[in-house]
């Protein structure tokens, strides 16, 4: 009753378009009220205090500005025209230049909705000039997108880590290979996709072997600062959140040596990273809270003892845990999602001997699924509000090819999951 209750109201609350911190925190309360004799909204207060002040969290905003920081100095569009330079004899052409520079954003923007909303700034005027077919462009978009929450450093990696109490530098060491396979299976389906139906490839670059070695110079801003947020945290020289303030000073450094510094670009690299930083702490305290509300009631504990009493092995188990994140990916918005499942689903599956590690992986593959599915998903929105024209259909169409390819990695993780392990076992 308790979570039919739960989803219904929850479901109403996102129908009627009330945001998402709103609607957590009203379905917090909610709950709260029928189902406890105690008070449970007087630990608001504290629960706000707590999550805003763990320092683990302060990562967040700094990974945030550091992307704003490398769109804003142009950096980004600099990385993209040189991956393209190296990419255009690749069946696909610019559609493989948008999978490439996505997974290399990703290694230092950390978000996803940052990382397709800079792509799409970058990339669709080139995608038009050379007459793509833009449903496929504009859903490449969206799918090399999701890679910003997976190749390390990861906002939600870091939100799963502290929900679990996981470490965050083997999670992110965990995330590098499936991050990097995950972008070789999106380029092979657009491989495929181009050799089938070469009209959607656009026309043809010709780019000389010269023009190619001259723009590796501007990859190497975007790598220096993957060494940078990275390397410190593996060589013991920095936590997570002080990695996050490194990577940031080294874009600057950046942005002033590419003198793309003034008043008119710290207004926008600060309203950008206020912005979303306030939505994502926002929700992170609203599910906290109803997190509490959830396990003050005895919810976790109820579903437990459900799920083991029906019997079910563990790969069953596991299982409908996948399709429930299938699911509920079509309703929830992905970091809501997390913060409300993860602190209950989760012991469930480490009690039954799944590493917490591997788990982070899986789940971050089936939260960038539903980033990719209508109707609730983000980055589709993302990337027709940048684009502006046509229907956001378009873009749902196009991005349907790589659901499936995400769903291929995530078998894959299933059978083998040394994929996301064996690196973690040389770090502590």
């Amino acid at each position: 009753m308790i979570v039919t209750v739960t989803l219904i109201l929850l479901l109403l609350l996102l129908v009627l378009s009330v945001p998402v911190a709103a609607a957590l925190s009203f379905l917090g309360l909610s709950i709260g009220r029928i189902f406890s004799d105690f008070p449970l909204y007087r630990a608001m207060g504290e629960i706000t205090w707590s999550a805003s002040t763990d320092f683990l969290l302060l990562s967040i905003p700094l990974f945030v500005m550091l992307g704003e920081i490398l769109l804003r100095a142009g950096i980004a569009e600099k990385t993209y025209n040189a991956l393209n330079n190296w990419l255009s004899w690749l069946p696909g052409g610019l559609l493989q230049a948008n999978i490439g520079t996505s997974a290399l954003f990703a290694a230092t923007s950390g978000s996803s909705v940052a990382t397709a909303a800079t792509i799409t700034t970058v990339a669709l005027p080139q995608g038009r000039r050379f007459n793509y077919s833009e449903k496929l462009f504009a859903g490449s978009i969206a799918a090399g997108g999701t890679l910003g929450i997976l190749i390390p450093p990861s906002i939600n990696l870091i939100v799963y880590g502290f929900l679990t109490n996981t470490s965050i530098p083997r999670l992110f060491l965990a995330g590098i290979v499936p991050g990097i396979l995950l972008a070789l299976l999106f380029m092979l389906c657009l491989s495929i996709a181009c050799l089938i139906n070469p009209a959607l490839s656009g026309g043809k670059q010709d780019v000389s072997w010269q023009k190619r070695f001259t723009s590796l110079q501007d990859l190497i801003p975007v790598l220096i600062i993957f060494v940078i947020v990275i390397g410190s945290i593996y060589a013991g020289l920095a936590t997570p959140t002080e990695s996050a303030a490194l990577g940031v000073l080294a874009s600057l450094a950046l942005a002033f040596r590419y003198r793309a510094v003034s008043i008119d670009f710290f207004k926008q690299v600060f309203e950008g990273t206020i912005r979303t930083s306030s939505m994502i702490m926002l929700i992170l305290i609203s599910a906290n809270f109803l997190n509490f509300v959830l396990d003050s009631i005895g919810l976790a504990e109820m579903l437990n003892d459900f799920i083991i009493n029906l019997g079910a092995s563990p790969l069953q188990t596991l299982l409908v845990v996948i399709l429930l994140y299938i699911i509920l990916g079509f309703f929830v918005e992905t970091l809501s999602l997390m913060v409300i499942t993860v602190p209950i689903i989760a012991p469930i599956l480490i009690s039954m001997g799944y590493d917490p590690i591997w788990f982070g992986i899986l789940l971050i593959l089936l939260i960038e699924m539903a980033l990719i599915t209508p109707p609730v998903g983000l980055n589709l929105y993302v990337v027709q509000g940048v684009r502006r024209t046509g229907s956001i259909s378009d873009v749902m169409l196009g991005a349907a090819p790589f659901v499936f390819m995400i769903g291929i990695m995530i078998v894959l993780l299933v059978i083998f999951p040394e994929i996301a392990l064996y690196f973690t076992q040389f770090v502590n």
